[in-house]
């Protein structure tokens, strides 16, 4: 499924630059990949992967050096400190950070299930059991919650939501802090990411709406944070 109206060069685009920006597979500076590789990797010709590319440089993302290669530039917007930036410098409490998801992490859900392309569908799932796994093992899932809801922030195609996501990390970070040492709390996460991944993958907006509604719900309330 590709989003309607979006050329396939610039659905391959979208994908390099989440490989960037959440996977984290390309750091600034870095060499991507030559055409047959990368190209192999995507799944489709050279000329979509050039076109993707072009498109990524016009957009000050990468930079061809010829006869050297493309690189990731090193450009400010990459950073996660990219849009917002005074309101993601303050020092905001837990309690108008979960508020803060409430407002618009559900409604984000809900737009994900309608629009995410296959590859950015997989990548949530991929994030969602990743993160499954990391909480089972007892190991740190910070980086990959993130990725988690990055992913579905991505999905929305909307840009604010993504300029959004360095200050809906805050929240994040910190609820994953304070909730491991809280059983019941982590294993509302389990339940509530499966249920989320869930309604995602069946394209469900308004189960997938609910259920992200839902697991915030569950995090203010371990903090015992009131929603009046």
């Amino acid at each position: 499924m590709t989003r309607e109206g979006r050329s396939l060069a610039e659905t391959i685009a979208d994908d390099i630059l989440a490989m960037i920006t959440i996977d984290k597979k390309f750091a600034k500076g870095d060499k991507l990949p030559n055409e047959n590789e990368l190209s192999a990797v995507l799944q489709v010709s050279r000329t979509t992967l050039r076109e993707a590319i072009r498109i990524l440089a016009a957009h000050n993302v990468l930079e061809i050096q010829r006869g050297k290669g493309t690189y990731v530039k090193n450009n400010q917007e990459l950073n996660e400190e990219f849009g917002l930036k005074e309101l993601s410098s303050l020092q905001l409490g837990v309690k108008d950070l979960y508020e803060m998801r409430l407002i618009f992490e559900p409604q984000s859900a809900y737009y994900a299930a309608k629009r995410a392309t296959d590859k950015e569908l997989e990548r949530i799932l991929y994030y969602g059991r990743l993160e499954e796994e990391k909480i089972l093992k007892k190991e740190d899932r910070t980086e990959v919650e993130q990725a988690f809801h990055k992913s579905i922030a991505k999905a929305t195609h909307n840009e604010f939501m993504n300029r959004l996501m360095p200050i809906l990390y805050q929240a994040i970070d910190k609820g994953v802090l304070l909730s491991d040492s809280n059983e019941e709390m982590v294993q509302n996460t389990l339940n509530d990411h499966r249920m989320i991944m869930e309604f995602l993958a069946k394209r469900d907006a308004e189960g997938a709406k609910l259920a992200m509604k839902l697991h915030i719900i569950h995090a203010m309330r371990g903090f015992g944070i009131t929603e009046d």
